[in-house]
């Protein structure tokens, strides 16, 4: 059922009518309520240019005016990456909701092209999560688009929240609600937001007494944000925080009952605070009825009350809301990031989500469309690279450029073997900022195989093209393999190396159907002394009817035969077996899966507008002059870009050019790498023009949702004057 239609004058007659009540309920609020605002105004003008941030509103006339959609970093905060149709309905199974609460927010992540931090907090164990909420205590928190952007690209829902707390939070609702029409009205304008932005709800926390006059339009509140979110964004999601009861009071449940359930009817879910008793998720599963997935049980990493005391032990509670079948809320995982627990946060990380993983299983199965794609990026490094040249030495932190993360965790040792497999920010990547590195010892005649990725891919006509990069020391091999299902039949087929002939390999060759040994190509940028190549390794695979089930990387190693052979010699003419040949290491840098024929045409520079706005001179300390400036592109005409998720941004001096400042990056043909773009515009901030410059060229990289970006010489351009 829609909505009925409100004309835009009454809309604007309500608008005008409130902001007289807010003007007048202010006036007696007082001088310390006034001070009190004051001291929370952002600090910084939202309308002027600079660096692309997200950040909250923290006042209710904010909202309603729409004062957030002109701001100059508006554009920039749109999440780019759309929520797969298979994720729209949530599953009908107990799922995992997780609640960000990190340090307060708004940290490292609001740098919305990226920050500095290469220790930067993130989630990367998205299979384990249904639908994460970015929480913080202002009152509307919008969640930065590098979330949105990771968690949908995994199939997680993303939720803001909007909190009404103490007396500010008190005085607020007596403008929300002081009419029903108030009530409607704020309504809309959240669901203006989300849908604007590109996330799926709101979590709604109304931890405040409110007078027993307003709850009716408290329910209108939540039952008409419902109904707006889902008729504008089908498959959206609301759900309510435990906290303000029927009565208007301030009285947490812990659970599902008679004094909330009132607002759960309203809504998508109920997220029970997280104090509760061992029968209270079996109560609340009897109170829902057939919506006992819809009540999220809180769980505190922190461990403040909560059952079986959080933190290493959140397992404990998990366990128990498993059984009863609801759902888990699990708030403040970033325990393991600001309590720096031990080692360091990615053992630590991998850790504690592998407590989950031991609980409740995988939740989310990927690859589960095609193309599928991943470079192993976890939103953080230390450098970035494009086929193996690096383009950037530099930290950095964008969660946007996560990519799909294999199952891997800190549980248990793969297979028992000793192999580590780790997550490599420190070594040469052949794209992005990582790798995954496998290193220990290993004999000649055995072999591990190491889950990387649970999938679920029916595969029709079309053969599929299977490519991965590999970097191999010694005598180490590492090969890709791939198990497919249809009906009571599996089938398992590995992709290797061609760095040897594997004739001798009886022990690999009895475990796969089929075993292919084709090198598509290698690379050939320049590369450290003694240091190995990236070669890339391709196959195609035709297996109609069969569904693509997991993704498993195979080590073992080349046979003392090959090595005896005279062809396989190393440069300083060995050919014997050393104790040393024992120990094994490869790198993983990429795998790409997709249909034979799925080939992504980009659309040629011409086919472009682009234009630069906000240009504004500058110079630094020492004389430099700089610039920054907005560059903005779309297509001319009708064109996919959600094919397009990321855009690399580069400029390239021409003139008497003595150099760039020496904090920048110079790589091939002269470009400099300036950062990644998501949506269609970049900003460009206090950039160091080099001497004698005259033109700067900018040129935009478009690249494909597999990976392959377009030639540089053939991606479109915008080119700036240098005035003297």
């Amino acid at each position: 059922m829609r909505l009925p239609f409100v004309p835009p004058s009454l809309k604007c007659l309500i608008k005008f009518l409130l902001k007289l009540f807010q003007s007048l309920t202010h006036a007696m609020a007082g001088t310390e309520a006034q001070s009190s605002r004051v001291s929370d105004d952002l600090p910084f003008d939202p309308l002027k240019p600079s660096v692309p941030i997200s950040y909250p509103i923290k006042k209710l006339e904010d909202l309603l005016s729409g004062t957030y959609f002109d701001s100059f970093h508006y554009p920039f905060n749109k999440a780019s990456t759309p929520l797969p149709p298979s994720s729209s309905s949530l599953p009908s199974r107990p799922r995992i909701l997780v609640c960000h609460d990190m340090a307060g927010g708004y940290v490292d992540d609001k740098w919305i092209q990226g920050g500095t931090n290469s220790d930067a907090y993130a989630i990367w164990h998205w299979y384990l999560i249904d639908v994460f909420v970015y929480f913080s205590h202002s009152l509307v928190t919008i969640p930065p688009p590098c979330w949105t952007n990771a968690a949908h690209l995994h199939g997680v829902k993303v939720l803001g929240t909007f909190i009404t707390e103490w007396d500010e939070g008190r005085a607020i609702c007596d403008v929300l609600l002081s009419t029903k029409e108030s009530a409607r009205l704020y309504a809309e304008c959240l669901t203006e937001l989300a849908v604007s932005l590109g996330f799926d709800g709101w979590l709604l926390n109304f931890e405040i007494n409110l007078d027993m006059a307003r709850i009716p339009n408290l329910k209108e509140f939540v039952g008409h944000l419902t109904e707006t979110m889902h008729t504008s964004l089908p498959g959206s999601t609301v759900i309510w925080y435990d906290s303000v009861t029927k009565d208007g009071k301030l009285d947490w449940q812990n659970q599902l009952n008679e004094y909330n359930k009132p607002f759960f009817d309203l809504c998508d879910g109920i997220f029970a605070n997280y104090t509760w008793k061992k029968d209270y998720p079996k109560n609340s599963a009897t109170v829902a009825g057939e919506r006992k997935f819809d009540v999220y049980m809180g769980i505190d990493v922190f461990g403040r009350n909560t059952y079986g005391g959080g933190q290493w032990t959140t397992n404990v509670a998990l366990d128990v809301l498993k059984i009863d079948e609801v759902s888990a809320a699990i708030f403040a995982p970033g325990w393991v990031y600001e309590t720096k627990q031990p080692p360091d946060f990615q053992t630590a990380q991998n850790r504690w989500w592998g407590l989950v993983k031991q609980s409740w299983g995988i939740l989310q199965k990927y690859p589960d469309v095609l193309p599928f794609y991943t470079i192993f990026d976890q939103g953080h490094g230390l450098h970035i690279y494009s086929e193996g040249l690096q383009v950037s030495s530099k930290a950095w932190n964008n969660i946007s450029s996560q990519t799909f993360e294999p199952v891997l965790d800190g549980s248990s040792d793969p297979a028992e073997s000793t192999i580590k497999v780790s997550i490599n920010f420190k070594e040469a990547a052949y794209l992005g900022g990582a790798c995954m590195t496998f290193e220990g010892t290993l004999a000649e005649d055995s072999s591990v195989t190491i889950k990387l990725f649970d999938g679920e891919i029916p595969l029709q006509d079309q053969p599929i093209d299977v490519t991965y990069s590999v970097k191999l020391d010694g005598s180490s091999l590492l090969g890709l393999s791939l198990g497919f299902s249809k009906l009571s039949d599996r089938s398992s087929i590995l992709l290797a190396p061609r760095k040897r002939t594997l004739q001798s390999e009886n022990h690999i060759h009895g475990q796969f159907s089929v075993v292919s040994t084709r090198t598509f190509m290698s690379d050939t940028t320049t590369r450290e002394k003694d240091e190995p190549e990236w070669t890339l390794e391709q196959m195609i695979v035709s297996m109609k009817g069969y569904t693509l089930t997991d993704i498993n990387a195979v080590c073992f190693r080349e046979s003392s035969s090959d090595l005896n052979n005279p062809d396989n010699q190393s440069e300083s003419g060995s050919t014997t077996l050393s104790s040393a040949a024992l120990g094994y290491k490869a790198s993983l840098g990429h795998i790409s899966i997709r249909e034979w024929s799925q080939n992504i045409i980009f659309p040629p520079a011409t086919s472009w507008d682009i234009s630069g706005q906000c240009i504004s001179w500058g110079s630094t300390s020492q004389g430099d002059k700089t610039v920054s400036l907005k560059i903005s592109w779309k297509p001319k005409g009708a064109s996919n870009t959600s094919l397009f998720p990321k855009y690399n941004v580069y400029v390239r001096a021409s003139g008497k050019v003595v150099g760039f400042a020496s904090t920048t990056e110079v790589v091939g043909a002269g470009e400099v790498y300036l950062g990644v773009a998501r949506v269609e515009t970049f900003y460009v901030s206090n950039l160091v023009v080099p001497k004698g410059a005259s033109i700067l060229l900018f040129i935009i990289q478009v690249c494909g949702v597999d990976g392959v970006c377009q030639k540089m010489e053939e991606s479109l351009t915008f080119q700036l004057s240098v005035s003297d």
